[in-house]
């Protein structure tokens, strides 16, 4: 997103921060909701357009969302539309991945009250390693010919009662709605996401054994203080990975590993 609907995008997540930091309001099934809005509007293009036409009044598009969707989704969620409707999107598609973007949100605010984020980011972190090493597992939750019900009822049989709750949400609507993105980038923008929870960074590392956990809170703590905020870990193991560690934050990667080290030598020997 960019313009106005980035700004769009930020109000509606500060109200959503005020609405979820209410007790009274269900996280969990305000994240339910956003989200079959979401599946409305990706649905209706027409209604997507008329609700984001800068030709038209805000409050008049306000009540519009109101009126429609008053009796299916509960005040907050309501409340939270209409304001997003009175804003100003670069794009009608942009409002769509707004709501998909707060639905998520929500559902990780929802596990952070139960105190279950960091177990929701580390099971999409392994679910996202298991859908890269089996090819079979990908070709399944990605076939554009397979109904979305099949798809759901095996991640069911992959994730019910082995992953908490929240996560089961977050990666069946990746799955079976994934609205023009590959797995791997949807599972990416779950890990983000979550770490924003707590105003955290994602450094993903990959070391030929595993950590210990004194490793693992030194190596935190220097990351942090290289990057200035706090940094979640994503642990992988990899026994090609010879005599160090490989870690990437974002798109940069900090190469500390003998391997590579060994094959740069080689390149130079070679150039």
């Amino acid at each position: 997103m960019n313009g106005a609907s980035r700004e769009a995008l930020a109000a509606a997540r500060e109200r959503l921060d005020a609405l979820t930091d209410s007790t009274s309001v269900d996280a969990g099934s305000l994240a339910g909701e956003l989200a079959a809005v979401t599946a409305l509007l990706d649905r209706e293009v027409s209604l997507r357009r008329v609700l984001t036409d800068p030709a038209q009044a805000g409050e008049a598009k306000a009540d519009l969302a109101r009126r429609l969707l008053g009796s299916q989704v509960s005040g907050p969620a309501a409340d939270l539309v209409s304001g997003m409707v009175r804003s100003r999107w670069s794009q009608s598609r942009d409002l769509v991945d707004a709501l998909e973007e707060l639905a998520d949100v929500a559902d990780l605010t929802a596990a952070q009250r139960a105190g279950a984020l960091d177990d929701v980011e580390d099971e999409v972190f392994r679910f996202a390693r298991i859908v890269s090493s089996s090819t079979e597992l990908r070709a399944a939750l990605t076939n554009r010919s397979a109904p979305a019900s099949s798809k759901g009822e095996l991640l069911r049989s992959l994730l019910g009662g082995r992953a908490n709750a929240a996560t089961e949400r977050l990666v069946t609507r990746l799955v079976t709605a994934p609205r023009g993105r590959s797995l791997e980038s949807g599972l990416e923008s779950l890990s983000k996401l979550a770490a924003e929870r707590r105003d955290r960074m994602v450094a993903v590392v990959t070391s030929a054994v595993p950590l210990s956990d004194q490793q693992k809170q030194r190596l935190g703590d220097v990351l942090a203080k290289l990057y200035g905020r706090r940094m979640h870990l994503n642990l992988d193991v990899d026994p090609a990975v010879v005599g160090g560690i490989r870690v990437r934050v974002g798109d940069e990667v900090i190469n500390g590993s003998l391997a590579d080290r060994l094959e740069d030598a080689s390149r130079r020997l070679a150039g």
